[in-house]
């Protein structure tokens, strides 16, 4: 008996050790909560509004409600939200603006509640410092005739809420790289409940989610969205990535898109990014097209690697080192099927002479609206036009600075 309740104890202390790394508010009674989320909304409406804070990479939300479900984007009202609270602006000047442009279902209340992704604002109506999408906007615009396409691979690592990988040992590692991509097994694979509600709530939020799969570094996972034309791409993949912090929250669990998240002989965290216009994808693309905006991007290397992560590339030094599947970030390469390459051509790509190529720079933490625009911009616009300065009344007028 003594040495049974021994055996239970241990597996107890276990447990309780298991689960020290998730949140104390993932572990309140659900079936609670399920109560409310049952009652009657009386005809009215939630609207979520979700927008990137000021250090370019957060997310923040708040709730409002409508006397009846908005239609589309054009019936969600403006709003506005304290800046100074979101490292946006000074407290003797902090109402910021809200300006719907995206508009989702809600997957955590369900319909008719709706969630909508909003541009900042600053007081005086012009873009917020971490606005990128009023510029990635102009530039879709101007380029709208070649009807570009993205497709980006979001990378992400699962932490609990002390810091350390979701899964690994307590104090050591786990085995080596190898076993863990497109893995299957509790020995091998590290958090697919959260990897399952994500995408379920993806499809029901009308997020273009297109698949997803266990990542070479354990805890490490990917999901992919696309093909979305324009400023779209950027769009779906905020609000995925805003899906994706609310499932973790629910399971207490953390996501970080650390582009290096663990040091040593671990694969890093990328958001590769894969690209299409439509002469690309007619008969002969490869041949002329994607070899000239192939060497159009080898051209500007450097100033695509200072917008591929928030902190002008210093971010991606850590990740782009020339191991660990990746090119190094003071090179520029191509290569068919190449993981270590900069830009990689896909194999059926090159053997079919039509399609799309990869370019697998971009940080896990990078701003879609930023890698998309400046992809854009260098394939798409002339020489003489890049890097052409606006004011910010251009950006919210549509017009070229005089």
């Amino acid at each position: 008996p003594t040495q049974i309740k021994c055996t239970l104890l241990d597996h107890h202390l276990n447990v309780v050790e298991g689960m020290a790394s998730v949140s104390v508010s993932a572990q309140l009674n659900k079936a609670v909560r399920q109560q409310y989320m049952s009652l009657p909304q009386g005809g009215r409406c939630q609207v979520t509004y979700v927008w990137i804070d000021g250090t370019g990479q957060g997310l923040r939300n708040k709730t409002r409600t409508l006397d009846q479900e908005p239609k589309s984007i054009h019936d969600i009202p403006e709003w506005n939200f304290d800046g100074s609270s979101t490292y946006q602006a000074e407290g003797s000047n902090s109402d910021m603006y809200l300006i719907p442009v995206a508009m989702f279902r809600d997957p955590f209340i369900l319909d008719p509640n709706k969630l909508v992704l909003c541009e900042v604002l600053k007081y005086n109506r012009l873009p917020a410092e971490s606005n990128h999408r009023a510029r990635c906007n102009k530039i879709m615009e101007q380029v709208k005739e070649h009807c570009i396409w993205f497709g980006m691979e979001q990378e992400y690592t699962l932490y609990g809420v002390d810091e350390h990988p979701f899964g690994w040992p307590k104090n050591g590692y786990p085995k080596p790289q190898g076993p863990y991509y497109c893995a299957v097994g509790a020995d091998c694979a590290y958090g697919r409940d959260i990897v399952e509600s994500h995408y379920k709530a993806c499809l029901y939020a009308g997020v273009n989610i297109y698949g997803t799969n266990a990542e070479v570094m354990p805890s490490q996972w990917e999901f992919q969205v696309g093909p979305c034309e324009g400023i779209d791409m950027g769009d779906h993949l905020w609000m995925a990535r805003f899906l994706l912090h609310r499932v973790c929250e629910d399971f207490g669990v953390i996501l970080t898109l650390d582009p290096k998240p663990m040091t040593g002989n671990w694969n890093g965290a990328g958001c590769h990014t894969n690209v299409s216009t439509k002469v690309m994808r007619d008969e002969g693309g490869s041949s002329m097209f994607i070899e000239d905006a192939t060497e159009k991007l080898g051209k500007r290397h450097n100033k695509h690697i200072e917008l591929y992560d928030p902190n002008g590339g210093k971010d991606n030094l850590r990740r782009l080192t020339g191991r660990c599947e990746t090119s190094s970030i003071h090179d520029f390469s191509t290569g068919v099927a190449n993981r270590a390459a900069s830009i990689r051509i896909p194999r059926h790509v090159g053997q079919q002479g039509k399609g799309y190529f990869e370019d697998r720079r971009p940080a896990a933490n990078c701003d879609p609206y930023s890698v998309t625009m400046i992809m854009a911009e260098t394939m798409l616009l002339d020489p003489e036009d890049h890097d052409k300065e606006y004011s910010y009344e251009d950006y919210m007028l549509g017009k070229e600075e005089s």
